[in-house]
């Protein structure tokens, strides 16, 4: 009997450790894998996303608390919005550098180990915000720390153009070089303002914890009702017949 039961907790684990396509229909009650825009699978044990690059109108996904190496099959997604990829095992982000729509990116808790790691990221002209640390979760990455205007790396870059640009300067006047073009756009240090998706994506977080909060705050009160009925019970004093 423990046996039988060993081996269909044995099958649930590798089912739910490959993206298929029943899985995504059973978690979203979407026939058609294109119809899905939100989809959650947190903490499953997943390590291979599978087929999960045929859900191509996807908008937010959020694949936190996996064992995914691999991030390959979101390459086609090119409508995604927001990616939450924390606490997996994550190296490389090339992969992801073709998600065109991409606007906030949570990668804290993985194996990115320096601002190389990030490069890739560059063409990606509508991401606004990037984490690579979670101070909530305690999530990491042994590599540099990039969080807001005054991150490392906003630093550094605009520390080199500053001096690439200084060092042109001779008299007081900057030489004409044919064909030298800046390394960015001018407005790419500007910071841009969040836009709704990154407020919604927000929202939805904190409406998660606080429904998780009323979750622990009924089954409270159901414990509470049943420990005080149990003592009440043995409280009573016996009746006896005569």
């Amino acid at each position: 009997m423990m046996d039988s039961k060993r081996d269909m907790k044995d099958q649930e684990t590798e089912r739910v450790s490959k993206v298929t396509a029943v899985l995504l229909k059973s978690r979203t009650g979407e026939f058609d894998l294109e119809s899905i825009l939100f989809l959650k699978l947190r903490g499953l044990g997943i390590y291979d996303l599978g087929c999960i690059g045929d859900c191509i109108n996807l908008e937010r996904l959020d694949l936190s608390g996996n064992n995914i190496t691999n991030l390959a099959p979101l390459s086609s997604l090119r409508l995604l919005q927001i990616l939450n990829v924390s606490a997996n095992r994550i190296s490389n982000l090339e992969d992801i550098s073709c998600c065109d729509s991409l606007q906030s990116l949570n990668v804290a808790g993985n194996l990115i180990s320096s601002i190389d790691n990030i490069h890739c990221l560059q063409s990606l002209r509508k991401l606004e915000n990037i984490r690579l640390k979670d101070n909530t979760y305690n999530y990491t990455n042994p590599g540099e720390r990039v969080v807001g205007r005054g991150s490392d790396l906003y630093k550094l870059c605009k520390d080199i153009d500053e001096t690439i640009k200084a060092g042109f300067y001779r008299n007081g006047q900057l030489p004409e070089l044919p064909g030298c073009k800046p390394w960015v756009d001018n407005d790419f240090w500007e910071i841009k303002r969040s836009s709704n998706a990154i407020i919604d994506e927000a929202y939805k977080q904190f409406n998660d914890v606080l429904h998780e909060c009323r979750l622990l705050n009924n089954r409270a009160t159901h414990v509470i009702s049943q420990t005080e009925r149990s003592l009440s019970l043995k409280n009573q004093p016996k009746q006896y017949s005569v």
